[in-house]
């Protein structure tokens, strides 16, 4: 079994980070991600606030420089999907689909996976990316679902392409930031759809209407939107069943060392019980983490 001095699980901002900060530390650093480089940051239209970032760059151009960030120094960086982790003992044990790997330390990165809203037709419609799939959309209308920032950005971004974009949200007012909501008021071409969840999705080689429920009312409305964009975005749920570690909500409870409650284990980023979840705050925690795993790693040789 292959042994590393740290592993971190999760290779977006917070793991990217974790990863530069044990590999400047001369630890043999090994990074796992089950997907690609970059994490979700990758699937969004653009990159907002946060410092570091290059005026106008889409999430994927992000996700590049990360990736080039953490393979200059040499770290050890492998897509491969954990499925389990022995964090108990001294020697901990994190296993892959392909593979079975010891540490000393281990941290834990992995981020939010997409919440789903289980309703009919999800599955055939509702996995859209604005990023990926707005040129399919150019000058059709589009649905987003959500009033959050991550939403509200992604239907700004639509509204550059689209004919019409609809945003769809269950409260009456939109949950994002002031700077999205007074862009919203500056678009014409946008119009939020308050009080209102999706609760059907129907079509068969295209999408053909949507189904609503008024949250005021009670009543259904049926809207008609042959060939349309339908573009998910309801949150995100902490990707941690698979660690035994104390959590609430699913969300890994950790002490500002980004101590977990496993000797040995630390945790960082989005998957974190934390008031906020931003870039800033992923690299932040990342090499919090990581200098607190390497001091860790020091003291048991």
């Amino acid at each position: 079994m292959e042994e590393f001095d740290i592993i971190i699980i999760g290779a977006g901002p917070a793991g990217i980070s974790a990863a530069i900060y044990s590999k400047s530390r001369g630890k043999k650093t090994l990074l796992l991600e089950k997907n690609s480089i970059g994490g979700t940051i990758g699937n969004v239209s653009t990159v907002t606030h946060y410092a570091g970032i290059v005026t106008g760059e889409t999430g994927e151009e992000f996700a590049q420089r990360l990736e080039r960030q953490v393979m200059d120094p040499g770290v050890d960086v492998r897509i491969e999907r954990v499925v389990s982790a022995d964090l108990g003992k001294k020697d901990k044990v994190v296993t892959t689909e392909n593979n079975s790997y010891l540490a000393k330390a281990v941290i834990i990165a992995s981020g939010c996976i997409r919440r789903h809203l289980g309703i009919p037709g999800e599955k055939k419609f509702g996995n859209l990316n604005a990023a990926k799939n707005h040129i399919e959309f150019a000058g059709r209308d589009a649905y987003v679902v959500g009033g959050s920032d991550g939403a509200v950005k992604e239907a700004l971004f639509l509204s550059g392409h689209a004919n019409h974009v609809f945003i769809i949200h269950f409260e009456e007012k939109l949950g994002a930031i002031s700077e999205f909501k007074e862009k919203i008021g500056r678009t014409s071409n946008i119009t939020p759809l308050l009080n209102r969840r999706l609760i059907r999705i129907n079509g068969k080689d295209c999408l053909e209407s949507l189904e609503l429920e008024n949250m005021v009312t009670g009543e259904k409305e049926e809207i008609i939107c042959p060939g349309a964009g339908l573009f998910i975005y309801a949150g995100g749920i902490p990707d941690s069943s698979i660690y035994d570690v104390e959590k609430d909500g699913g969300y890994i409870k950790t002490t500002e060392k980004m101590e977990t409650s496993e000797k040995g284990v630390f945790s960082a980023g989005d998957v974190n019980l934390k008031q906020i979840r931003q870039i800033a705050t992923a690299v932040s925690d990342g090499a919090i983490a990581a200098i607190n795993a390497v001091e860790y790693v020091d003291s048991i040789k």
